[in-house]
C-alpha cells in the first residue's frame, strides 16, 4: 500500500510514545464474544505496535496495559487478564530480546502473586544490557500512585539526612518517578474513541502532545499508527514559549 503522506522526510518522529490501549471489550462486544477474546486480540495490535516502533526508531514506547483501578473489574476477567499477562510474557520475552528490546515492567508490582512477580523480574533481568528500543508496560500502574512513591523516597531521604528539604525540587521529584532515565514522553495516543488521560503518566506527560483516535486497539495497526505520527509531526511543540524560541526543541 501506497502512503499518501507529502513530505514523509520532513516528519518529525517522537523520541517517547506512550499508549492507552483502550477498545478491547467493546470490540469483543461488537462481534458478540467475550471481553477476554478482545484482550486477546489486542495482544497483535501490541506486536504491530512494538514492530512500528522499531521500525521508526522510536526510543521508547510505553503501553498502559493494567491499570491500579482496573482490580475493580469483575473477578473472572481480572483473573483471565492475568493468565494472559503471564502467558503472553512467558512467550515474547525471547523474541523481545533477540530483537535488542529492553523490557520494564512500571507499576506496583507487590499487589500480583508470586509466579508473575517472578515472570517479571526474569524477564527485565534476560533483557536488561539490550540497548534498543525501552519497552514500558504499565501494569498495576497509576499516575497518582506514581507521583506519591516518588515522594515516600524523598522523605525517607530527608528523615535520613541524606537530603535538604530546601533542595528538594520539581527534579528531586522526577528523579524518583517512573522512567526517568528515559526521554520525555512527545506523544500519548490514546484508542477506542475516550478523550481522557485516565490517571496515567501524569508527571511525564505535562508537556506531552494528546492523540485520541476512534480505532479500537484490535484494531490499531500500523497505519492507524502513522496516522498519529503524522499528526504529531504537524504541531507546534511550544513548552509554553513562544515558537520561535522552541522550534528545535526534540
Amino acid at each position: 500500500m501506497k502512503c499518501s503522506c507529502k513530505n514523509l522526510s520532513k516528519l518529525i518522529i517522537p523520541k517517547h510514545v506512550a499508549i492507552i490501549m483502550d477498545g478491547n471489550g467493546r470490540w469483543a462486544k461488537k462481534k458478540g464474544k467475550l471481553r477476554i477474546i478482545g484482550h486477546k486480540a489486542g495482544i497483535k495490535s501490541i506486536k504491530n505496535s512494538i514492530r512500528f516502533a522499531l521500525t521508526k526508531k522510536i526510543n521508547s514506547l510505553t503501553l498502559f496495559a493494567f491499570s491500579s483501578e482496573n482490580w475493580k473489574r469483575p473477578e473472572q476477567e481480572i483473573k483471565s487478564l492475568m493468565e494472559l499477562f503471564t502467558f503472553t510474557l512467558n512467550n515474547e520475552i525471547k523474541t523481545l530480546h533477540n530483537n535488542n528490546i529492553i523490557l520494564k515492567i512500571i507499576g506496583d508490582i507487590s499487589r500480583f502473586n508470586k509466579h508473575i512477580k517472578e515472570e517479571i523480574l526474569k524477564a527485565q533481568e534476560l533483557t536488561k544490557n539490550n540497548n534498543g528500543l525501552k519497552l514500558n508496560i504499565a501494569a498495576n500502574y497509576g499516575g497518582r500512585w506514581d507521583i506519591v512513591n516518588s515522594v515516600k523516597q524523598i522523605y525517607k531521604k530527608i528523615k535520613n539526612g541524606e537530603l535538604s528539604i530546601k533542595n528538594v525540587n520539581e527534579k528531586t521529584i522526577n528523579n524518583y518517578i517512573c522512567m526517568n532515565d528515559q526521554k520525555n514522553i512527545d506523544l500519548v495516543i490514546r484508542t477506542g474513541g475516550e478523550h481522557r488521560i485516565s490517571n496515567f503518566l501524569l508527571w511525564q506527560i505535562a508537556y506531552s502532545e494528546l492523540y485520541f483516535t476512534n480505532v479500537l486497539w484490535p484494531d490499531f495497526n500500523e497505519i492507524a499508527f502513522q496516522d498519529a505520527i503524522n499528526a504529531f509531526s504537524k504541531r507546534k511543540r511550544r513548552y509554553g514559549g513562544t515558537e520561535s524560541n522552541n522550534e528545535f526543541i526534540q
